[in-house]
């Protein structure tokens, strides 16, 4: 069954930068917008950590660095895919902190809750055999799609040699009904837990 059409309250996206060139649907909605200027204040959503089995114990202290991310990512906005080409933000609504340091917070807390806390960190003083090394991909609303989309690729390398020892995508994604901040914030923690647990899991295979 195909996902229901989103439903879009006014002012519910405010224009970004595209990923290369402004299309014209992405010029109409500023113009639509602009009527938004002097609204309400954003509400901001948290993301929480998952809650997976208990892992056996590593073979070394981890890091998990800071992810990297694209530019548009890189922020306290919630991305919305308006286009192949052209994203927004969602008005009304952010993140309670840049999504980066967000997603490096509750990975950590993620090995944490595996019973890792031990041999876990994320502070770049933190003496480590390891480095978790995080690519943010996608992070956001695909419009188009009505779902949302989580995409990491990660990395685990050694600390000493900067050789990768193991590197794996993880993708997932769920409906979501409109862009009410609430429900797309919710959606995204979920898919974002799902992602979480299962990299727990490639590290406890590969450490």
């Amino acid at each position: 069954m195909s996902a229901a059409p989103l439903q879009t309250p006014p002012c519910a996206l405010a224009p970004a930068k595209p990923l290369r060139a402004r299309a014209a649907a992405a010029i109409a909605a500023g113009l639509l917008l602009a009527s938004c200027a002097g609204g309400p204040a954003e509400d901001t959503f948290d993301l929480s950590a998952a809650r997976p089995a208990p892992a056996r114990p590593l073979r070394g202290q981890l890091r998990v660095a800071e992810p990297l991310a694209a530019i548009d990512l890189d922020s306290e906005s919630i991305l919305v895919r308006t286009g192949r080409q052209e994203v927004a933000t969602l008005a009304g609504a952010k993140w309670s902190d840049r999504l980066p340091l967000l997603v490096q917070s509750r990975l950590t807390q993620t090995f944490e809750n595996a019973n890792l806390s031990g041999q876990v960190g994320r502070r770049p003083a933190t003496a480590a055999d390891y480095d978790l090394d995080i690519d943010i991909r996608a992070f956001d609303l695909d419009a188009a799609r009505s779902r949302v989309e989580v995409d990491f690729a990660v990395k685990i390398v050694s600390a000493g040699s900067g050789r990768v020892v193991a590197a794996e995508i993880f993708t997932d994604e769920a409906p979501v009904a409109s862009t009410n901040g609430a429900e797309v914030s919710a959606a995204l923690d979920g898919a974002l837990s799902s992602v979480m647990t299962r990299i727990v899991a490639f590290v406890a295979r590969r450490l």
